[in-house]
């Protein structure tokens, strides 16, 4: 049985299926919409929170972009997701990026790109301002780091890079201050320079994202 990864174009579906593509996993892929009228008990077997990505295979369902990274890897015998001695480090910036850099961009984001999508009330200038000051604190941190390697760990690219930019694709809303950090705006050109990365969509049903209101 083929797996099927359930996805969408918003920040962490774009994110399963990059790493997809990546491994070239052996998966197939189905644009969803759990939380569209109708759609939720076609879903919450699977997830139920409704929520995407989702990996189904037979016996079972997986959620969550980083477990599936883990699995995808598991799949294709990929030391993306890494293992041994350096898994702690690979951790340690996953771990980082959920609770620092990438929180930081997710406010941004949410309020100038989600919040308008999605019709979810107004754009709250405070919350802007507190994404961005958290943004460029932990934005010179990332840079420093990479001022010394191209990728986050020293063997090179892994999973932890492609987590980190999880809300980098989105920055033509976000307008996050990226380019004010040389090493951080030249690592994600590497990543940009991917096609998995670049295109994870390509030649694959995916309805765009909600215009801005």
């Amino acid at each position: 049985m083929t797996a099927t990864l359930y996805f969408s174009r918003n920040p962490n579906p774009r994110l399963a299926v990059a790493v997809s593509r990546h491994l070239a996993a052996p998966v197939r892929y189905e644009w969803a919409a759990p939380l569209a009228p109708g759609q939720a008990e076609n879903f919450r077997h699977l997830n139920p929170s409704l929520r995407l990505p989702i990996l189904a295979e037979e016996g079972g369902s997986l959620w969550e972009a980083d477990a599936i990274a883990c699995r995808l890897s598991q799949m294709t015998g990929s030391a993306f997701w890494r293992a041994g001695t350096e898994l702690p480090d690979m951790i340690r910036w996953i771990s980082w990026a959920h609770d620092n850099f990438m929180h930081a961009c997710d406010i941004v984001h949410f309020e100038r790109g989600t919040k308008l999508r999605y019709r979810l009330g107004p754009l709250d200038e405070a919350l802007v301002v507190r994404g961005l000051a958290e943004f460029h604190e932990n934005a010179a941190i990332l840079d420093a780091h990479l001022r010394r390697r191209d990728w986050l760990l020293a063997s090179g690219l892994s999973f932890a890079d492609f987590r980190m930019a999880t809300f980098l694709p989105f920055n033509d809303v976000a307008l996050l201050p990226v380019t004010d950090y040389p090493a951080v705006t030249a690592w994600y050109a590497r990543l940009m320079a991917l096609e998995a990365w670049a295109e994870p969509f390509a030649g694959l049903q995916a309805p765009e994202l909600p215009p801005i209101a």
